[in-house]
């Protein structure tokens, strides 16, 4: 198969076929991964986490991404691939977050996220500018735990709607080609979806957007931590007596976004 472009997946969110993204952070998997249809490859920071064992994602520098990001464009033959610019990368000034962002597209990145609100409007009109997709990432942003005060939903209440909204606005003006949003309630994931004319990507936030995305070792049950709500193990129910193998686990997580039955209202805040 050729490699999935932002066209393509623009037109997948004109043409309302949903689009299925998981996190993947070595050759192999994403090889696995694109053998079961999975769309996009998302190089998180959550690595921080799943792989190297720390509370959060803050401990994840660019050294770090800059290797996984190689390690899959080396066995990604056909999914799109977007890398996460960790906390502390692009934060300090445009050039930075320039600079930093060409490395990821030097590994092999085809679009880079990062997190944060319409503060990161000059930032993303500076990357768009200069050749660099940008997918904007709303909501829960992990890298802001801690001013956050914890990993709980965004978005609650008209104030924090419309904040959210205009932030969401002001990003794909600025140029993001797409937008992430993190334990976001489903109705207002499903307005700024409809706001938006480009992709947008729920994690906790509803059936309506554009596409889906989870952690990969936690659709996998292999993380051994805390689920949060918006976790469905595909190794425990797909088909009658669960997931034979890895592969068929992701093949199911590719169907149930396809067929819109992941999320389920159960996944949804």
């Amino acid at each position: 198969m050729s490699r999935t472009t932002l066209n393509r997946l623009h037109k997948m969110r004109a043409d309302q076929v949903p689009i299925a993204m998981l996190t993947c952070y070595d050759a192999s998997f994403a090889a696995l991964l694109d053998s079961c249809g999975v769309d996009c490859l998302l190089i998180g920071d959550s690595l921080g986490m799943v792989l190297q064992g720390h509370e959060s994602t803050l401990p994840v520098n660019m050294d770090h991404m800059v290797y996984h990001t190689e390690c899959v464009a080396r066995g990604a033959k056909s999914a799109f691939i977007v890398a996460d610019l960790p906390f502390g990368a692009y934060q300090e000034s445009r050039e930075q977050a320039f600079h930093n962002a060409a490395r990821l597209m030097a590994a092999g990145a085809q679009m880079v996220k990062l997190e944060g609100g319409a503060e990161m409007a000059r930032t993303v009109g500076f990357l768009a500018r200069r050749g660099i997709p940008v997918c904007a990432h709303l909501g829960l942003t992990p890298q802001s735990v801690h001013k956050l005060g914890g990993y709980r939903v965004q978005g609650r209440g008209a104030d924090a709607e419309a904040e959210m909204l205009s932030d969401a606005r002001a990003l794909e003006e600025a140029g993001a080609d797409m937008v992430l949003m993190e334990a976001v309630p489903a109705r207002l994931a499903a307005q700024i979806t409809a706001a938006l004319d480009v992709p947008t990507i729920g994690i906790g936030a509803g059936v309506e957007c554009s596409g889906q995305v989870l952690v990969l070792h936690d659709m996998l049950d292999v993380f051994p931590g805390r689920k949060a709500k918006f976790v469905r193990n595909f190794m425990q129910d797909a088909g009658q007596g669960g997931a034979v193998s890895i592969g068929q686990a992701i093949s199911s997580y590719v169907q149930a976004v396809k067929d819109r039955s992941f999320p389920a209202e159960e996944h949804s805040f």
